[in-house]
Parts: structure tokens; C-alpha cells; sequence
């Protein structure tokens, strides 16, 4: 057993409200990203990890791989899956209690409450290393406290009542923090006075917060005299905690959890930009090189994979001597660049093995020999097939990042962003994501980095070309989808200005892949398959797509739903349901494309897509069977539409190399088995169920 089979059967069983998980590894990736993503569609789970610092370390080739560590892709599987991650035992009983307590909270925007000045600051500090923004109160907010509170309040976010706060104070507060649009939940700290009732001041505070959508948490510092408050808040399931900092640790969780939520809204396809990559070019270089027992390609073939991507590449030429580094720098014209050509060298900073701003032939000359030179004497056992000639950039407004690719050993590729150059690995400025990205995922990563702060207007610089920055981003994650040979993939630096970007140093190392893969089956999150989408006729001639589903499918699945007759909806869900719950909604179109397939069939006009049939299997825990279910639009039965989309499903399954295929249909349901007899499905009775027959099919 490991954690994704103990996930599922947590998943589907109706006593389990919330799952808490205690993990050292995981064996299993693919299981494991799986079951978390749907657990997290539909109930909250918090996970701590330990061993987050290895001891033990690998050799590492280049910048990328060197500047993360396991842990730093942990993290990022957790932000895919929509769950909340802890490291303490407190925390994670603080997060089961907040969640428990239903707290939703619809961003990170914290107002903080408080009698004391210390507490407030406390709080506030650590919202900062927490990385959580403090609400900037709306000035109406301002003037509506302005008649509740002293005149000497702090007017701003924390909210300081002074001393002697009353219960009006607070109720006053409460109800103002959390009617304001730019706060999304309330931290409410009491320190005791002499002059404080604890248990009054609680009371308001609740009433004040009864209605509100939004999180309250409270901080009833001290002990006996604040025992009977705090079960006023016990009551309310409002948590309450004795110290501040721990209670925006808590916020903290609540808030990670919905932002991870709409992380796992994302389903990317592997790609992404509209031009399609050279990806058989990229194949055949990477081929090449492992069939001459080479796991590092040079410069100029890694160049060459950059650009069979279409990501823009500094022009290089190679010279072998000092003769043809001159004639190489005429052609492309001075002043240019050298830099040393081996695949034994990562770093070429560590042998002095690059000169730049090189303006004439004797320049070029004196900078081979140097090069070369240095090369031979600091690494005798490298192989130095000569220099790299390459044109300088002189925009003058260029930023040094550095984009990558790092292979995990349990949860393969992740793509990396980061501040360049060559002080790259001590700064470690990066954020990670596990691939495939698109460009909500790409803003984000870059967002979450302190150089992102230097991509805009800054001083004399003109403001970068951001969507050819989040393009690259995007190319370099349809690499890790498409080439799973790559084991580390380093861009550094990647010049970005105004006009563009240009990747001027590039770094590959490649491994063999044994065996016969499935598709992708080397990322830990299964793309969208946007190779699966078709065009499709009727019978009788009519067009329509045939798609597989994506979570923004809600709502138009809401509405075919409820265009079913009651006999449609009775056959498909074996009940008098109306809608789905919201709880069915997600779980039908917020779907793991691994182990689950669901097309849906849609007609296309002016005003949009219109669901007229859903088609879906299901795998089960065995990974060698699932369960279908089907159901097809009232005026679009008997027009070939149910076998059209049972075909599909059934070639899916077979080529995921599942073995048999069964669904359950009610008795009266006599065109439903007629479809599957006509399929090749053997219909038996059901033995648990007198009132269905079990379809089988051997796939």
C-alpha cells in the first residue's frame, strides 16, 4: 500500500470530512500527484513532509540543478494539487482547525484587531515572513470607525483600539474590517486590562462576524480570566489562540489553501504557444549524442535544441584554432565574445574561460590562446574541441535571468526561473513549477522571485517584453513535456529588454530512456490531451467537437444536466437527482487525465459551446479496470451520437492499456444496452442489483 491508494479510499468515503497526511517519501509519483489532485477537488487535505533538508547530495552540472534542492519541488507538487502543507505537528492541527472550521478564505489580505500595540506588531511582523500582505483599508472604512473609536486609534491597518476597548469598539471594528472589499479575512487580538470584559467583548465580536463570508480568527492572549470567552468562541467554531503568531500561521494555511485551489484549476495542455516545435529536429540531436556515449551536449547543439523550440538564441560559431576564431568573429562582426567548447566543462567562469567585448582580430587571437590555455591547465582530463565565437549584445537595457530544468528522482521534470549570471547559485533568487505551464502558472512563477521587481521600468531601463519573457517559459516547459531524456537543461544568462529575449549560454545533459513509455508517463501531472480533441458528424450530417472536458466546462455541465429529462437523468444517475451538487460538479470536470478520460460533445455557434453528450470512464484501484457511464442530450438520441463517443472512449482505454470495461445500466434502459450489445459489451444481471445489468467489455 502506499499513500495514493490510502488517498483514494479516503476520497470516496462518505465519514471522512478532512485528510491529514504525515509523509517522509513517496515511492510512487504518478499515484501519488494523482490522488492528491483529487482529493483536493473535493476535500481539504494537509500534508506535512519531513527530511525537508537531505543530508546527502548529488553531483551537479549546472546552475539550475545546483540552486534546488528536493524539497523545493515538493513544494511545488503541493501548490499543483490545491492542498495545504505544514511543518509542524501545531500547525497541523491548527490548519485541521481552521478548516474544520470552515474557513474559505477568497485571498490572502489580512486586517488585524487589537487592544495592544505589542500583539499587533507581532502579528503583523510575522504576516511579513509569511509572505501575507497586510489590507490597506478602504478610506470609507476609515471614516466609519472615526465615530466608534478614540481619536487617537492608529487609523490603519493594524487596527490599535487603544487600551480600554470595549465590546462596542470591537463589534464596531469587526463588522467594518470585514464589510471592506479589500480584506479578505480578520486576525482579533485581546490583551487583558483591568478594565476588560473578555467574555462581552468575544459576544460582540461573534455577533459582528455572523453573515460574513469571509474568515475571522481569534487571540485571547492570557489564561484564566479569558477561559469562558474562548468557549464563546468554541461555540461559534470561530478558532481561538493564545498567542498571535500562530494565529496568522493558521490564516496562512487557510489562505495557501485557496490559492493552491486555483492552481488546480490549471490544466495546460503540453502545449501551449500557438507554432508548433521542431520536435523531431530536438530528438535527433539528443539521439546523436547518446549514441556517441555523450550525456552533455555541446553549446552549439544545445542552441540548436533552443531553437527547434523557438526560443530566440545568440548566434555561436565554433573554432577549433585561433585562425578560425578570427575568421568566425569577422563573419558575425566585432566586437564579439569566446567562450571555451567542452562537454566536460560546466562552469566556464571556474577556468577564466570566457572574454567578451572583444573589439579586433588580435584581441580574438590573444583571448583563444588564453582560453585554451586555461582550459588545459585547470581541467588536463577535459576534452576542449576549441571556442565558441558569438556576437555581443549591446542593447544596453538587458536583464540577466535564468530559465531551466531540473529532473527530481520521484517526481521527475520541473521547470525553473531565476535571477542569472554567474552569482545565480548564491543569490538563489527561483521559483520552481512542476510542468506543464501555461500562462497564468508562468506569471505567477515569475511574481514569486525578487528580480521580478527589476523586469519593470526601474531607473534608465525601459520595462522588459513580458509576454516574450512567459513565452520562453513556456517553450522551456513543452521541452520537459516533449523530450524526457533531458535531465538538466541550464539558459544562462537569458538576456530579456524591451525587444525581446536572446538565450546566450546554454547547457544540456541528457540520459538514455529504456523501454516502451506511454506518453508523458515521465511528468508527475498528466496534461490536458489536446491531441484528443476532433471534429465529429451525426447520422444525419450534423457537426460537432468531440473534446476532452476542462474544469471551465462547469457551468455549461450544469446546464446539460438540467436539460435531461427526468427518464435521461434517472438512467444516468440512478436517482431522482435534479442538478449536480457542487461537490459532482468538480468531481466531473475537474478530472485527472491519467487515470480517468470524459469526453464531452459540444455544438459551436455565436454565443458559444453547448454540451449535447458526456462520455467517461473511471479507472479503478486494480489499474487494470474501470467504469464507464454515458449519457447523450433528449434531442440528440438515435443520431449516432452515444456510439460515436463510446468508440473513443473505448480506443482511449485500450491504448492506456487497460483490460476490461464494465458500466451498470437500468433495467428499463433498453437502448443503452442495445448500444453496448452492439458494441461487443456481454450484459449480465446484477447480482448486488436487481434493478440494473452489468456491461462488460475485455478491451
Amino acid at each position: 500500500m502506499d499513500f495514493g491508494e490510502l488517498i483514494d479510499y479516503l476520497v470516496s468515503d462518505p465519514a471522512t470530512a478532512h485528510i491529514l497526511l504525515y509523509i517522509e517519501g513517496v515511492r510512487d509519483a504518478r499515484r501519488f500527484v494523482s490522488a492528491l489532485r483529487a482529493a483536493g477537488r473535493i476535500k481539504p487535505v494537509i500534508l506535512m513532509k519531513v527530511g525537508r533538508y537531505p543530508a546527502g547530495t548529488r553531483a551537479i552540472q549546472s546552475h539550475t540543478g545546483a540552486m534546488v534542492g528536493g524539497d523545493d519541488v515538493f513544494e511545488a507538487v503541493v501548490r499543483r494539487t490545491g492542498v495545504v502543507r505544514v511543518k509542524t505537528v501545531g500547525q497541523l492541527v491548527a490548519a485541521a482547525q481552521a478548516l474544520a472550521s470552515r474557513i474559505r478564505p477568497q485571498g490572502n489580505r489580512l486586517a488585524i484587531i487589537t487592544n495592544g500595540g505589542g500583539p499587533g506588531v507581532m502579528a503583523a511582523d510575522r504576516a511579513t515572513e509569511l509572505g501575507l500582505p497586510l489590507a490597506t483599508l478602504a478610506q470609507s472604512t476609515i471614516d466609519s470607525l472615526q465615530s466608534a473609536l478614540p481619536a487617537n486609534w492608529s487609523h490603519g491597518n493594524p487596527l490599535d483600539l487603544i487600551g480600554d476597548a470595549d465590546a462596542t469598539r470591537y463589534g464596531a471594528a469587526v463588522k467594518a474590517c470585514l464589510a471592506d472589499p479589500a480584506v479578505d479575512g480578520a486576525l482579533v487580538i485581546l490583551t487583558p486590562q483591568a478594565m476588560t470584559n473578555a467574555v462581552a467583548t468575544a459576544h460582540a465580536v461573534v455577533d459582528n462576524a455572523h453573515g460574513s463570508r469571509k474568515p475571522l480568527l481569534a487571540c485571547w492572549m492570557g489564561e484564566q480570566s479569558v477561559i469562558d470567552a474562548r468557549r464563546v468562541f468554541a461555540r461559534a467554531h470561530i478558532p481561538v489562540l493564545r498567542t498571535p503568531e500562530p494565529a496568522v500561521d493558521m490564516f496562512a494555511h487557510v489562505s495557501a489553501f485557496y490559492m493552491n485551489q486555483q492552481m488546480l484549476l490549471q490544466t495546460p495542455a503540453p502545449r501551449e504557444q500557438p507554432a508548433a516545435p521542431d520536435v523531431n529536429t530536438a530528438k535527433r540531436i539528443i539521439e546523436a549524442a547518446l549514441r556517441e556515449n555523450r550525456n552533455t551536449l555541446t553549446q552549439i547543439e544545445s542552441k540548436a535544441v533552443l531553437r527547434a523550440f523557438g526560443i530566440p538564441i545568440g548566434e555561436a560559431l565554433t573554432a577549433a584554432s585561433a585562425d578560425e576564431a578570427v575568421q568566425r568573429a569577422t563573419a558575425l562582426g566585432f566586437p564579439v565574445a569566446l567562450k571555451i567548447d567542452s562537454p566536460d566543462i560546466s562552469h566556464k567562469t571556474d577556468i577564466d574561460g570566457i572574454r567578451l567585448n572583444l573589439a579586433d582580430a588580435a584581441a580574438v587571437r590573444a583571448a583563444f590562446d588564453a582560453i585554451t590555455g586555461n582550459a588545459r591547465r585547470l581541467r588536463p582530463q577535459a576534452r576542449i574541441t576549441g571556442v565558441a565565437v558569438e556576437k555581443m549584445l549591446s542593447s544596453g537595457q538587458g536583464r540577466e535571468l535564468m530559465i531551466g530544468i531540473v529532473r527530481d528522482p520521484v517526481f521527475g521534470p520541473a521547470v525553473v526561473f531565476a535571477a542569472g549570471g554567474t552569482a545565480a547559485e548564491v543569490l538563489r533568487d527561483r521559483a520552481l513549477e512542476l510542468p506543464p505551464l501555461n500562462a497564468p502558472l508562468t506569471a505567477a512563477m515569475i511574481a514569486r522571485t525578487r528580480v521580478s521587481r527589476m523586469l519593470g521600468a526601474f531607473r534608465n531601463l525601459r520595462p522588459i517584453d513580458m509576454p516574450a519573457l512567459e513565452s520562453t517559459l513556456l517553450r522551456v516547459s513543452e521541452m520537459a513535456c516533449e523530450l524526457p531524456w533531458i535531465e538538466e537543461l541550464d539558459i544562462n544568462p537569458l538576456i530579456v529588454d524591451d525587444r525581446g529575449v536572446t538565450a546566450v549560454d546554454a547547457r544540456i545533459v541528457v540520459a538514455a530512456r529504456h523501454g516502451t513509455q506511454r506518453p508523458f508517463s515521465h511528468l508527475a501531472i498528466h496534461p490536458y490531451p489536446a491531441e484528443m480533441v476532433t471534429d465529429g458528424k451525426l447520422r444525419d450530417g450534423e457537426p460537432f467537437l468531440l473534446r476532452p472536458i476542462r474544469p471551465e466546462d462547469a457551468e455549461m455541465e450544469q446546464a446539460f444536466v438540467r436539460r435531461l429529462s427526468p427518464a435521461s437523468r434517472y438512467f444516468r444517475f440512478m436517482g431522482a437527482l435534479r442538478e449536480l451538487t457542487p461537490a459532482m460538479l468538480v468531481r466531473f470536470t475537474q478530472i485527472d487525465y491519467d487515470r480517468e478520460m470524459a469526453f464531452v460533445a459540444v455544438r459551436r455557434d455565436n454565443t458559444g459551446e453547448t454540451e449535447i453528450g458526456v462520455a467517461r470512464y473511471i479507472s479503478n484501484p486494480d489499474g487494470t479496470s474501470c467504469e464507464f457511464a454515458i449519457v447523450v442530450d433528449d434531442a440528440f438520441q438515435r443520431r449516432g451520437l452515444g456510439r460515436i463517443m463510446m468508440q473513443r472512449l473505448i480506443e482511449v482505454a485500450r491504448a492506456r492499456g487497460l483490460a476490461t470495461m464494465t458500466g451498470y445500466i437500468v433495467t428499463d434502459n433498453d437502448g443503452m444496452q442495445k448500444l453496448c450489445s452492439g458494441l461487443g459489451f456481454t450484459i449480465h444481471h446484477n447480482r448486488d442489483d436487481a434493478g440494473t445489468r452489468r456491461a462488460t467489455l475485455q478491451l
